[in-house]
């Protein structure tokens, strides 16, 4: 039988706030054709990553622009614009996450995340703060779904790999968590994340 939940671990884009990098670049770059191209061949996701490892904004802007000095404006818009990308907070995912907190669970955040976003998210989604502590990715140079990253949050916050649930809205990153020895399900929307709870004996 599994161990009774005693830890919940929230991932936090798409989880409790929006991610959408095409918000502003579908002001910055109009034609749609070409925003794709732009996020598949310069600003890619895989280059996004690894600032959530810990890579500066400086240095990323400097490897892309040598690569494509014709898109320079374009490469730094990426951060400049980075505000943009994350409108809004998922207020119902938000309201299950504070009730956790509120009836006294152990509630904590493992992110993949750049530092200095992550600082900027906090001042603008305070609820943020309210989690007894946080992983961040660009803190430690670790990211999901390296193992590693869950077994650094583990120890750090003391929790006990068996008797912990993780959210994450990537699937490779509940498969890194249950890789670690954690419980874990996959976001898809608050109403299924209360079921999902619910099942590991965890009501809201």
């Amino acid at each position: 039988m599994a161990a009774k939940i005693e830890h919940i671990v929230f991932d936090i884009g798409k989880v409790l706030i929006h991610y959408d990098p095409h918000l502003p670049f579908s002001r910055i770059i109009p034609d749609e054709a070409e925003r794709n191209w732009f996020f598949a061949n310069v600003c890619t996701h895989e280059w996004n990553l690894e600032q959530d490892r810990g890579r500066t904004w400086a240095d990323a802007e400097a490897l892309l622009i040598a690569m494509h000095p014709d898109r320079e404006a374009h490469i730094r818009a990426f951060r400049e614009n980075w505000h943009e990308m994350v409108p809004h907070a998922y207020e119902d995912s938000v309201a299950i996450m504070e009730g956790l907190i509120a009836e006294g669970r152990d509630v904590t955040m493992l992110t993949n995340f750049a530092s200095d976003t992550f600082r900027e998210a906090q001042g603008r989604f305070p609820f943020l703060t309210k989690p007894r502590g946080v992983t961040v990715s660009g803190d430690i140079g670790l990211i999901k779904p390296d193992v590693a990253i869950y077994d650094h949050h583990a120890k750090t916050f003391g929790l006990d790999p068996e008797a912990t649930i993780f959210i994450d809205d990537a699937p490779a990153n509940v498969v890194g968590a249950k890789a670690a020895g954690w419980n874990a399900v996959h976001f898809s929307g608050a109403d299924k994340l209360r079921a999902d709870l619910a099942t590991y004996g965890v009501r809201i």
